[in-house]
């Protein structure tokens, strides 16, 4: 803090009873006299109030991790209140930040208590906030010092949580166990069903009953203890509308981040394997993994998403997802070569389901205008694109919150339950 310097206030008032007392002296006069007296009074409390000191503040905030709708208070410390009467604090605003009170200036006298400022962010990702300004007061508004600036503060912001829940099962499970059992048969202890004996089938799976009325050697096929591995693909090279925050509309950014937040918390809390992969620029990748202490790994990544101008090379694109796991791609389908990639995952084994997150982006303008007739004309190639993974039997459906994939998921189960034919 700066030092300690005479208010505005106590100059005026100094000035209007030096000039009151010196007109009463010079001109013989009373009335000025009594008129300077108040502003005598008043310079003298003044005067007399100076701090002794200047005392060091800082500010601190209560939460350094939130989700995106709740809000954190910044709290103001100073070490010695000693001859400070009213604290002022005027804090800078930020981007999806609201603050209350609203225009983020606030001012209380200390024996009511220090003046806090709330932050409540609006939307996911790296918010800097408590970017302000502090003044201190002496009694009688004699003396203040500062403003002074006051660093900032590094706030990370998780995606909301949509609410969704899901009551259909992974198709083609892949881990240890959790709740979303798999279709492989193996040794387990869930039954699938009683087929004839073959060369290798243990003995102990004979069942005799069976084998006794039908004349022929039967067995018990039960379920492989595993759990789904998930892998949640996300897009994160464009974003297309503008982000009105939590309370506002939603860019397609914002729908892909947080139905990726909903499917991570939702596939972790049933104990599957969740993985993660960012294709951006500087993209990022998260490995199978389970627990809350994941779930909240997962959810930071998603926070850290950034789009750039550069774009991804065709040749580096690689969603490395294995055979047998579950792919969620969250994308608008805007980039030729991450459905190309797609594409090729299907091919390999993997279950896919491609979530389309543009969402509805219907405007008013003219239709005759050049933007809105470069626009349709990327909506038909990309209606094109989802066609054609349409018919290579991957499942495209667009973010609806609950049970957006509950109907997709059961065709996936019975269609991997299928016989398939494999060319050699």
């Amino acid at each position: 803090m700066t030092a300690w310097r005479p208010t505005p206030a106590l100059v005026r008032t100094c000035i209007l009873a030096l000039a009151g007392i010196a007109g009463g002296v010079v001109g013989g006069l009373a009335v000025p006299l009594v008129l300077a007296a108040p502003f005598v009074l008043l310079g003298v409390m003044g005067l007399l109030g100076r701090p002794g000191r200047v005392p060091a503040v800082r500010t601190q905030i209560d939460h350094h991790r939130l989700h995106e709708g709740q809000g954190t208070t910044s709290r103001v410390v100073v070490e010695d209140l000693t001859g400070v009467e009213h604290v002022t604090r005027v804090a800078a605003p930020a981007p999806h930040v609201a603050t209350r009170p609203a225009y983020g200036a606030v001012g209380s006298l200390v024996e009511h208590g220090l003046p806090v400022v709330e932050f409540s962010p609006r939307r996911w990702g790296r918010r800097i906030i408590g970017a302000e300004r502090i003044a201190l007061t002496s009694p009688w508004a004699g003396w203040r010092t500062g403003p002074t600036d006051m660093p900032e503060h590094g706030l990370s912001v998780l995606p909301q949580t949509a609410p969704y829940d899901s009551r259909a099962e992974v198709p083609q499970p892949d881990g240890l166990v959790g709740r979303h059992r798999s279709r492989r048969l193996g040794s387990g202890t869930e039954f699938e069903g009683i087929r004839p004996f073959a060369v290798g089938d243990r003995l102990k799976r004979v069942n005799w009953p069976v084998s006794l009325r039908t004349g022929e050697l039967h067995v018990i096929t039960t379920r492989a203890e595993q759990d789904a591995g998930v892998w949640l693909v996300v897009d994160g090279l464009r974003d297309i509308g503008v982000s009105g925050g939590i309370d506002g509309a939603a860019s397609s950014l914002d729908l892909t981040v947080r139905a990726a937040a909903a499917l991570a918390e939702h596939h972790v809390r049933t104990g599957d394997r969740v993985g993660l992969l960012v294709v951006a620029s500087e993209g990022a990748r998260v490995r199978l993994g389970s627990g809350p202490r994941h779930l909240h790994r997962l959810t930071g990544t998603l926070a850290r998403v950034r789009t750039e101008a550069r774009s991804v090379a065709p040749e580096r694109l690689d969603l490395g997802a294995g055979a047998g796991s579950v792919v969620y791609v969250l994308s608008p389908m805007l980039f030729t070569p991450l459905v190309t990639a797609t594409a090729s995952l299907l091919r390999g084994g993997a279950s896919v389901v491609v979530i389309d997150t543009l969402g509805d982006r219907s405007t008013g303008e003219d239709p005759r205008a050049l933007a809105s007739l470069a626009a349709r004309m990327q909506q038909i190639e990309r209606d094109d694109r989802l066609q054609q993974l349409a018919a290579l039997g991957c499942p495209v459906v667009p973010w609806r919150g609950p049970g957006t994939l509950d109907t997709v998921l059961h065709q996936l189960a019975r269609r991997a339950q299928v016989p398939k034919v494999r060319a050699r």
